[in-house]
């Protein structure tokens, strides 16, 4: 069995923008669940299928929670979206 040795990486951000809103990621999660995108719904990404697995908390980088608030599972593996992106089955 092939071992791989784990480095733990203290995630806190130093050069954090202090006049950031934090509360911009629960609100898009809150306004997903609303629409109907509770963990376990199937959803559509153009033709492939997939099912909500979760909801995106990362708070920084190109794919950050308060733009891409869902997790989807497809047999492609698991993407980040928009609600624009995906349509219910």
């Amino acid at each position: 069995m092939n071992r791989t040795q784990l480095v733990i990486v203290d995630g806190d951000r130093s050069n954090e923008d202090p006049n950031h809103w934090h509360g911009s990621i629960e609100h898009a999660i809150a306004s997903a669940i609303q629409d109907g995108y509770c963990i376990g719904r199937r959803v559509r990404i153009g033709q492939v299928e997939g099912r909500v697995i979760g909801f995106n908390i990362g708070t920084f980088g190109s794919y950050h929670g308060a733009v891409y608030p869902l997790l989807v599972s497809t047999d492609l593996g698991t993407a980040k979206c928009r609600m624009s992106e995906i349509t219910p089955i």
